[in-house]
């Protein structure tokens, strides 16, 4: 860890509300992001998705591509490797993923929009345990926003309704061994800032996560076992005028005594509901932020989707 990333503990929350979100908005404001210990995920929902995931992507390319979708813009199931890109990088990275949805009510009206997470057939234990993952990431990140509006001179509540039924998705991502010198100018996962509001990021068994800080250096994401890593989204940045910065970052390859062995993340991209207008918060712009354009999250997020690759222009 660096300076930069002095855990903050989650149980400070129910110790002392504002001086956690201070500890958390002043990390947003120099780096774009923040290591919170002590969290209260479950470590059995975090142990049974892991060991899915991994049997899931263990599984051969053929049966892996049924759950591709790529006329749905990959936002669910499975993205084969090589198919993403960092915005305005020619080189994809060298991953694959699973995306997990939402599960909505009957009737909503977000239903013509948000498909259904496919149903995984060959591994027993993935539905069940990929979406209790999903709904603790969930309801932990609705909590952190909680501590984000604090910050921010809102009422803690202020993004509840915001987010109920947001587009959010569980990303399970597989970084296969680098059996052979990956081609020249490609990495694990290219420079980029992630579209949504707040990514809930724990820490992967391989390193590689780094932040680009203001001044220009690269700083390494390493999070100790029992800390998971926050960074603001596009979003949130567009909704602050630029106060809480979507920081730069990127995963490297391996050094050589580790390309052997293969990476494993789970991101959770936390969303607004897809009608929300993002646009810029007043006291933000008092504050001395560059207001952009309003804009609805669905419009913003099929915008990004498009110049990331996921979806065809």
């Amino acid at each position: 860890m660096t300076e930069y990333f002095t855990p903050i503990p989650f149980p400070l929350w129910n110790e002392d509300k504002l001086a956690f979100a201070n500890a958390l908005g002043q990390s947003f404001r120099e780096t774009g992001f923040a290591v919170i210990d002590q969290h209260p995920i479950d470590p059995a929902i975090i142990a049974r998705a892991i060991d899915a995931s991994k049997v899931f992507f263990a599984l051969p390319d053929d049966v892996k591509e049924n759950y591709h979708d790529a006329a749905g813009g990959r936002q669910r199931g499975y993205t084969p490797f090589g198919v993403e890109s960092a915005k305005g990088n020619p080189n994809a990275d060298q991953k694959e993923f699973w995306h997990t949805g939402r599960a909505l009510p009957e009737g909503s009206p977000y239903l013509a929009t948000m498909k259904p997470t496919p149903h995984v057939a060959e591994v027993a234990e993935f539905d069940a345990a990929t979406h209790a993952f999903y709904d603790a990431l969930d309801q932990f990140g609705a909590q952190l926003l909680k501590g984000v509006a604090l910050h921010l001179g809102l009422d803690q509540d202020w993004f509840d309704d915001k987010v109920q039924n947001g587009n959010s998705i569980l990303r399970l991502l597989h970084y296969p061994p680098q059996e052979n010198p990956p081609p020249e100018g490609t990495v694990r996962a290219g420079a980029h800032e992630d579209i949504n509001v707040i990514t809930l990021l724990l820490g992967a068994e391989e390193s590689g996560l780094q932040a680009l800080h203001r001044s220009g250096k690269w700083l390494s994401v390493n999070p100790p076992p029992s800390a998971i890593v926050i960074n603001c989204g596009d979003m949130l940045q567009r909704l602050t005028a630029g106060v809480l910065p979507s920081t730069t970052h990127r995963v490297l390859n391996p050094v050589p005594e580790r390309a052997k062995f293969p990476r494993y993340s789970t991101p959770f991209f936390l969303h607004f509901n897809q009608d929300v207008m993002i646009e810029a918060l007043p006291g933000c712009v008092a504050e001395g932020g560059k207001p952009e354009a309003p804009i609805t999250a669905q419009d913003y997020l099929m915008e990004r989707l498009r110049e990331i690759g996921l979806v065809k222009a």
